[in-house]
This record gives C-alpha cells, sequence and structure tokens, in this order.
C-alpha cells in the first residue's frame, strides 16, 4: 500500500529502513499511469519497502528541499538519507529494476 502524506508526516519516510516517495501532482499525466503501477508493486514488497506519495503543490517546501523539478519523481531514502532516485514514468518494468536495486 502505498501511503499518502503531507510535509507534516516526512518524517515517517526517514524513519523507514527502505522508503520510496512518489512526488506527484494530481494534474501530471505520467503521475496517474505511475500511481498505479507502484500501489500493485508495493504489494510484492510488503515488508522490505515502505511506499509514500506526496503531491508537489501540497508540500511545495519539501519539493523545493529536495530540489524537485520534473515529476513524477520517485526518491529512494534508506535509514533517512536520499540514496537512489528515478525521473519520468519509466514503465513498469524499470519501476521493478529501480525497487529492485534498493535491496
Amino acid at each position: 500500500m502505498v501511503k499518502t502524506i503531507g510535509e507534516q508526516e516526512f518524517n515517517e519516510v526517514l524513519s523507514a529502513d527502505i522508503a520510496v516517495v512518489d512526488f506527484f501532482a494530481t494534474w501530471c499525466g505520467p503521475c496517474k499511469m505511475l500511481g498505479p503501477v507502484l500501489e500493485q508493486l508495493s504489494a510484492d514488497y510488503e515488508g522490505k519497502i515502505s511506499f509514500f506519495k506526496i503531491d508537489v503543490d501540497e508540500a511545495e517546501e519539501t519539493a523545493a528541499k529536495y530540489g524537485i523539478q520534473s515529476i513524477p519523481a520517485v526518491f529512494a531514502f534508506k535509514k533517512g538519507e536520499l540514496s537512489s532516485k528515478s525521473v519520468g514514468y519509466n514503465g513498469r518494468d524499470g519501476v521493478k529494476a529501480f525497487l529492485d536495486s534498493l535491496l
């Protein structure tokens, strides 16, 4: 399950062993394509990766802090530290490869 968070809950991301954050916007077409893929894959990685999504229009400070300039942007954090990122929609196989690289 992908949990929608706001800026106030971002500490949940930083406290997870491995967290994936989907920076998105409701008006973004590629974001709408990525959302269901992450939701489906989150079941495969349950217990291994925590999944979050945050709307860049509602979380401008967090988006600015991480330099989000293009969406969708998927950032991976390991023990609170940014470890890798993927920008754009890369299809299910691309997303799965990105997730596998985190384990």
